[in-house]
């Protein structure tokens, strides 16, 4: 069993789950507003018509995405981390 990384090392991989979920949350609806947008449909306009929740949908899925994309790249870094880890320890 690996030993317990040390505070400064969670305390960075804590900033960079943070931080890399708010860039692809972030990122994921804009792309979905953008997307939105090019269809025609206007999460601002008044009232609740099919484009306005059509559009918000779209907000909210590009979001859901964006976080899960996020969140598949950071176990991809720690997964080569883990692996160049274990071919130093092999030498």
């Amino acid at each position: 069993s690996p030993a317990p990384a040390p505070a400064a090392t969670k305390n960075a991989r804590l900033w960079l789950e943070g931080i890399s979920d708010a860039l692809g949350f972030l990122v994921g609806t804009t792309v979905g507003f953008v997307i939105g947008r090019l269809a025609g449909l206007n999460i601002f306009a008044e009232g609740y018509s099919m484009g306005t929740m059509g559009g918000i949908l779209l907000v909210g899925l590009g979001g859901g995405l964006g976080l899960q994309g996020a969140r598949h790249w950071r176990r991809g870094q720690e997964q080569k981390r883990r692996d160049a880890e274990t071919a130093a320890g092999q030498k």
